[in-house]
């Protein structure tokens, strides 16, 4: 008998992350960033169907925590049209790490929390480039 790689064998996913428990998270989520002063204005102006927009970052998270492939989209175009600072990204995570750990056990919120920072500081470092800046991760380090 021989062994399979480690590499071929496909990596589970926790028990936890389910596709109510992701939406559940989007959703807590978003209600609390429409409501922030800094990053709730930034949303309205940039979302239109709010619906459709929970949906499309539920089918992102699913993507990236499920590896269910439903998000096809590009999310980093969004982002550089906006007028985001370094500020925004601070606090779009300082609302979204509480909301993982409220909902997630500490293990895989912390699992959460890193890909999260991981994605500030991309989309942050994009932002700055077609700014004609530079930037370093900040978050993920």
């Amino acid at each position: 008998m021989t062994e399979t790689p480690s590499a071929a064998i496909p990596a589970t996913v926790h028990p936890e992350i389910t596709e109510e428990s992701i939406a559940l998270m989007v959703r807590t989520f978003y209600a609390r960033a429409r409501e922030d002063a800094l990053i709730g204005p930034i949303f309205d102006h940039a979302v239109a169907d709010w619906e459709h927009h929970l949906s499309q970052i539920s089918d992102f998270w699913s993507s990236m925590l499920l590896r269910t492939g439903r998000y096809d989209g590009r999310p980093m175009r969004p982002h550089l049209m906006l007028p985001l600072t370094s500020a925004h990204f601070d606090r779009w995570l300082a609302l979204f790490e509480p909301t993982a750990r409220e909902i997630f056990s500490a293990d895989v919120a912390a699992g959460i929390i890193q890909r999260a920072r991981r994605i500030a500081d991309s989309f942050e470092m994009g932002v700055a480039t077609v700014r004609g800046e530079i930037a370093r991760p900040r978050h993920s380090v």
